[in-house]
């Protein structure tokens, strides 16, 4: 944490540079303050403003020396300070990966880094500092922060309160670490149930339920002074490719666009929204052109700018996605994404290439400064909305006070246990009985855990039955068991009073499916929990009860416990329809199924 001297001196570095001599929030006074921040800057200034870049490192100035070693290789400085001084950046994206994310005070005291970085250089800004916190399956800040279900158990869940307050306790934990800007939520309406990117990061397959959590999610963001971001525009849920790897192609009418796709975008924009991500997919019926939505002025533009009236924040997907590098080379993208009416680059795969082809295109007369401009006056008015330009420092102690509360783990408890769903319970199976199934082997699939959850999820399974008074016992059998596996988990079942598998995607004939069918077949009572997509229920025609959590993380693997032992109740309903397994075209469970007891 700086000093007081510091923040008051950098503080008062930046409204002296503002020329504003009352409260920067006073009415209006953005109106002056901020176009007269832009004349004064340079147009390598103006450039660097652009972009949004990750940095490796768990501090500004003294990262690891593995970590320097990663910037030098991909970035070529050493520390962020070094990434600040030299490309003057906007932005700044937090990831596990590049380990900026070890606990609450260490990421704030990484933040405060960088805006004192920032804001020593000639005419300094601060940084509007990011990261996706989607919660359930994309999360980049883990425990001791307060991880909720994610999107889909949420839509199960069906509460615009719940919603709101997911938004406004992430919101809260997040700005106490210095991070203003969360790229969520997901406003993708997932109708492809084979879709490998998106699935259960979308509320469900409802347009207009989808429009309300978005909306919902978005205000408690707002109440929490961070910035939410909706994505990913014009809509990514109709699409067996994944763009990290591929370039989807979404065969989607207008028509059924503007009943689909669009309303949760246009939920999200009557909410406010502070920003909105792209989507690097093609849309024939929205540009004919082949390119990217991310590099299409007809999308972004043409629909998002004029015909839905959105003037905020537009960001790019991450530039280093092989959906927007299919079609053109990586110092077209950046320019391409400007002319398409985008505002922040996001983590371009290198940052050198991108950087001086955006200044190159002004200097060549591709691109305006004027258009440069547009962009970073959007850009200044979210810094400001967000009182960046005022306090662009927090409080490092405060933050383990905030993040992971007794009162914020509780609420993320409460709002799992009404996302459940149960989807099959022949002959009241569920809720099992401590007196006649006491004994409890628990197996299945062991994904890696999402960032910051404890795992493996047999185990968290088998802990929180033990905890509410069963003999559980986890053995994992992973997303693929070989016939060892099977074997070894028959000979533990036959030991056990009750059987509680954990699936994850589940396909026919898979060793999955045959677990499963083997492990009925000792005629011990099987209970099934799909831990990530709802789907796979269709592959398990045999058991007699089964449950859908939504995602493998601890919060929702606990609410799963606690409707298998009875102590709370299934209360969650299906936000996407289940097709049968052997005629897709059929609906086995429609929207809005789940049983209770």
């Amino acid at each position: 944490m700086p000093s007081r001297r510091t923040v008051l001196a950098a503080t008062a570095g930046v409204t002296a540079g503002l020329a504003v001599g009352t409260s920067a929030n006073a009415l209006g006074s953005d109106d002056k303050r901020l176009p007269a921040i832009v004349s004064r800057m340079t147009l390598e200034e103006k450039v660097g403003q652009l972009f949004v870049m990750r940095v490796y490192g768990h501090s500004a100035t003294d990262p690891d020396q593995a970590d320097i070693d990663a910037n030098l290789k991909e970035i070529g400085v050493r520390t962020a300070a070094e990434l600040i001084g030299k490309y003057r950046v906007g932005g700044i994206i937090y990831f596990t990966w590049t380990h900026n994310t070890r606990d609450p005070r260490q990421i704030a005291e990484l933040s405060n880094g960088i805006q004192r970085a920032s804001l020593e250089q000639p005419r300094g800004l601060p940084v509007l500092i990011a990261t996706d916190q989607e919660h359930g399956a994309v999360c980049r800040i883990g425990k001791p922060a307060t991880l909720f279900p994610g999107a889909m158990a949420m839509g199960a869940g069906g509460s615009t309160a719940d919603a709101r307050t997911l938004g406004r306790i992430s919101g809260a934990e997040l700005r106490a670490m210095g991070v203003r800007q969360d790229y969520s939520p997901d406003a993708d309406v997932n109708v492809n149930p084979a879709n490998p990117i998106i699935g259960v990061r979308s509320f469900g397959a409802g347009p207009d339920a989808v429009g309300a959590l978005v909306a919902a999610e978005v205000r408690g963001y707002q109440e929490a002074g961070v910035a939410a971001t909706a994505k990913h525009f014009p809509g990514h849920g109709d699409t067996a490719v994944d763009s990290h790897t591929g370039f989807p192609v979404i065969t989607h009418s207008r028509e059924l666009w503007e009943k689909l796709d669009a309303v949760p975008f246009r939920a999200a924009i009557e909410a406010g929204i502070d920003s909105i991500m792209t989507a690097h997919i093609q849309f024939p019926a929205l540009d004919g052109s082949g390119d990217p939505a991310t590099l299409s002025h007809p999308v972004l533009t043409g629909i998002l700018r004029d015909e839905l009236g959105y003037d905020g924040v537009v960001v790019t997907d991450s530039l280093g996605m092989e959906g927007v590098r299919t079609k053109y080379g990586d110092d077209r993208v950046p320019v391409l994404a400007l002319k398409a009416g985008v505002d922040q680059l996001l983590n371009p795969p290198t940052l050198d290439v991108a950087w001086n082809a955006v200044l190159k295109a002004v200097q060549d007369g591709e691109l305006t400064e004027s258009r440069l401009d547009q962009s970073i006056l959007r850009i200044l008015r979210l810094k400001s909305r967000l009182g960046l330009l005022d306090r662009p420092y927090v409080n490092a102690k405060d933050a383990g006070r905030v993040v992971g509360t007794a009162k914020h783990l509780a609420a993320a408890d409460r709002i799992a246990e009404r996302t459940t769903t149960l989807l099959v319970n022949e002959g009241g199976l569920l809720p099992l009985s401590r007196r006649t199934h006491g004994k409890v082997l628990v197996v299945g699939a062991d994904p890696d855990s999402p960032s910051g959850t404890t795992g493996p999820p047999t185990g968290v399974l088998a802990a929180a039955l033990t905890e509410l008074g069963f003999t559980a016992t986890a053995l994992s059998t992973g997303t693929n068991p070989s016939a060892a596996d099977v074997d070894k988990a028959l000979a533990a079942a036959r030991e056990a009073d009750a059987v509680v598998v954990g699936t994850y995607n589940v396909t026919a004939g898979s060793g999955q499916q045959q677990l499963v069918e083997r492990l009925v077949a000792t005629g011990r009572p099987v209970v099934a929990v799909a831990v990530r997509n709802p789907y796979d229920v269709a592959q398990l025609p045999s058991v007699r009860a089964c449950l859908a959590a939504y995602s493998w993380t601890d919060v929702e693997l606990r609410a799963a416990a606690r409707v298998i032992a009875g102590t709370v109740a299934p209360r969650g309903a299906l936000p996407v329809p289940v097709q049968r397994a052997d005629d897709p075209a059929q609906v086995l469970y429609p929207i809005g199924h789940g049983l209770t007891y």
